[in-house]
């Protein structure tokens, strides 16, 4: 399947999306699923993609920006600190990498 989306005036760019058929569901699990998604007010369909993005996520990935982000909330730094930080860091822009 394709999915034809529209970024920018007159472009047009084809994304190649996934798709999954699951047969002989029993009704049970069909009606809990339909009963689940009304209760997190969204599309079985979505449902079914979230419970299977939970299912394959590593456990206890540790996710850098995460990280950096709860080591400032632990710092507990006041403006004037921060501010030190800002006038040492180097603000030139990065270079683009060159394989040639």
């Amino acid at each position: 399947m394709r999915d034809f989306r529209m970024h920018a005036p007159n472009a047009l760019e084809v994304i190649a999306v996934a798709m999954l058929t699951v047969r002989n569901l029993s009704d049970e699990v069909h009606r809990a699923l339909r009963v689940r998604a009304a209760q997190h007010g969204q599309s079985m369909e979505a449902e079914v993609r979230e419970i299977l993005e939970s299912a394959i996520s590593p456990k206890g990935r540790v996710k850098l920006g995460s990280l950096l982000a709860d080591m400032g909330r632990q710092a507990k730094l006041s403006d004037e600190e921060f501010a030190v930080f800002e006038q040492v860091r180097d603000k030139t822009p990065a270079r683009p990498v060159s394989f040639e």
